[in-house]
């Protein structure tokens, strides 16, 4: 009997010191969970409040990769974790599962971004080389279309003559390979394919299968008629006046501003802008020619111009007004959008062009009329008009890449809707994509009412990647809801969510589901 109560006393000993012998507590990681980082760490420290022992360390790399050639080495309360030396950049996870001195296991994750977080990353099958590609076709195309048809249309029709005609030549021998490419290159866009592709029939077929193949096809075609108008003699103004039109049509046939409804004053509003722009641009070389070597008809053809430019200048300003107004659809996404800021950068540059218009029309035109000798500055005047020009047909190329805000749709936040009987939580993700999140926690009693609590936390695990449990604290908005902002969530798929609510100094609510994130 005293053997008995002796081994009593001893297992009541041993069960109460077990009892109250505490998990091991994460209380400090290097870097900081969360952190941005320029470059990659050489280690990850994870220190815990005891001494403990590595069970499963995970390291996913930004590219959503789990690493093994990760080191792991402990030291009482510390873990270290080399990191591989080639981490992407991104958001990575370090998870971890360790055995504290109870015997308990402990786990949970830390992240942290090199560069910037995954879900802010361009989309992996963007080619940054073929977007410098289509970049460079779309500046070649825009100076066969204004350069090009556009000098040719002011020396049958304004200049009448074939001096300055060198540089329109260049241009159509630039632009329609140009648009050959551009064809070819939006296939392969479209099919994400390499530029090796070109050589195979794929790419061609569904580019033409969009409206952009029969505009383009229009291009060349308007194109193909300057040079003809360029060698013939008895059609040289008609095929000068078609293909004229065939640039505005062009470029009204398809795009982001074409399409825009109504089309009924979109389609013309692009088909008269694109004429005044080459009307505009389409002078400038001839007439520096003109002005290089006046003649007794350089006076005539600068004035001429001078009056068709002042008309050009005013259907361009209410063209492009009423274009702006459509696209954007209110004046903040001006500054708060790519398109926006392309679009401001184009009116800067315009108001420079137009300041040398007025200066050209209003004060060196008539000095020409005066005295030959100041043909020099209106030239060095028009030189940098073509300059500007051409400094805008570049950042409109841009637009390529650039979604106008009109078509831009808000996204909707990713809703989850956890309910018992004691009680109800409403839990929206914004955007609810992989990558940088915002959480909005509504907690509700079992009859919807309002659930006052003193602190709520949000914690998240994605058990298919072997992620463990990431923990973070909420905080009361004046809203009255629950915020947790900024949380990183690398990878889509399913992740768990648990939200602990602590109503009271004895009384915590849990509640935990599924909620499905979707690719970035």
């Amino acid at each position: 009997m005293r053997l008995l109560a002796a081994l009593a006393t001893l297992l009541l000993v041993v069960g109460f010191a077990t009892g109250v012998s505490a998990h091991a507590a994460l209380v400090s990681v290097q870097p900081t969970s969360g952190s941005l980082l320029a470059s990659a760490p050489k280690a990850v420290e994870l220190r815990f409040n005891e001494a403990v022992t590595p069970g499963a360390i995970l390291v996913i790399d930004g590219a959503g990769r789990a690493r093994n050639d990760a080191r792991v080495s402990a030291s009482g309360e510390t873990i270290s974790v080399v990191m591989p030396p080639d981490l992407p950049q991104g958001t990575s996870v370090v998870s971890y599962r360790v055995i504290s001195e109870d015997g308990h296991p402990v786990s949970g994750s830390v992240i942290f971004s090199i560069g910037v977080p995954t879900g802010t990353l361009p989309p992996t099958t963007a080619d940054s080389g073929l977007n410098a590609l289509i970049w460079l076709a779309r500046v070649g195309l825009y100076l066969g279309l204004f350069v090009g048809v556009g000098g040719v249309f002011f020396a049958r029709w304004i200049a009448r003559s074939m001096i300055g005609t060198t540089v329109p030549r260049l241009a159509l021998a630039v632009g329609i390979p140009g648009a050959i490419a551009s064809l070819g290159m939006l296939g392969l866009d479209l099919l994400g394919l390499p530029p090796a592709a070109l050589a195979t029939a794929a790419p061609w077929k569904v580019a033409f299968a969009t409206s952009a193949g029969p505009a383009l096809l229009m291009a060349i075609a308007a194109m193909l008629l300057a040079l003809m108008a360029l060698r013939s003699a008895r059609y040289a103004r008609a095929l000068a006046i078609i293909a004229f039109v065939g640039v505005g049509l062009a470029l009204a046939m398809t795009g982001h501003a074409a399409t825009a409804p109504p089309e009924a004053l979109t389609r013309p509003a692009i088909f008269f802008h694109g004429l005044g722009v080459t009307i505009w641009i389409g002078a400038f070389a001839p007439l520096v020619a003109l002005v290089s070597r006046p003649t007794s008809a350089t006076l005539p053809v600068v004035n001429r111009f001078s009056r068709i430019a002042a008309l050009a200048v005013g259907v361009l300003a209410l063209t492009g007004l009423a274009l702006a107004i459509v696209q954007l659809e209110k004046p903040a996404a001006l500054v708060e959008t790519r398109y926006g800021l392309t679009l401001a950068t184009k009116l800067v540059l315009v108001t420079g062009l137009l300041a040398l218009a007025a200066l050209n029309r209003f004060r060196l035109t008539p000095a020409l009329a005066r005295d030959e000798n100041a043909a020099p500055a209106l030239k060095r005047s028009i030189l940098l008009e073509g300059g500007i020009a051409l400094a805008i047909l570049a950042v409109v190329a841009g637009w390529r890449f650039t979604p106008p805000p009109r078509t831009i749709v808000p996204e909707t936040p990713l809703a989850l809707h956890i309910h018992t009987d004691k009680a109800m939580f409403q839990v929206l993700v914004s955007p609810g994509k992989a990558g940088v999140d915002d959480f909005v926690l509504q907690l509700m009693t079992g009859d919807a009412a309002l659930l006052t609590a003193k602190e709520v936390t949000l914690t998240l695990s994605l058990p298919e990647r072997g992620i463990e449990p990431m923990e973070r604290g909420a905080l009361l908005g004046p809203d009255g809801y629950w915020h947790v902002r900024k949380v990183e969530l690398p990878f889509s798929g399913r992740w768990h969510v648990r939200i602990d609510a602590l109503v009271s100094d004895f009384e915590k609510i849990t509640l935990e589901d599924d909620l499905e994130v979707a690719p970035p």
